[in-house]
């Protein structure tokens, strides 16, 4: 049996999952903060219908 942890996510930015076709708006916001530095990811909140932009680093 394998124990699985939650590990703590700071939420940079929430965008709705419903833009325009080709538009990739929390992907390009995610690759300008791991341009900055930042390890940012997206992922889809499904009860929200959001993508958001996450970070494993706590921000202030």
């Amino acid at each position: 049996m394998t124990a699985t942890t939650a590990q703590a996510r700071t939420v940079l930015e929430r965008f709705p999952a419903g833009g325009p076709r080709g538009s990739w708006p929390a992907e390009e916001y995610a690759a300008a903060q791991r341009a900055q530095g930042t390890n940012a990811q997206v992922v889809m909140d499904l009860p929200s219908d959001q993508f958001l932009v996450v970070t494993d680093t706590t921000t202030q």
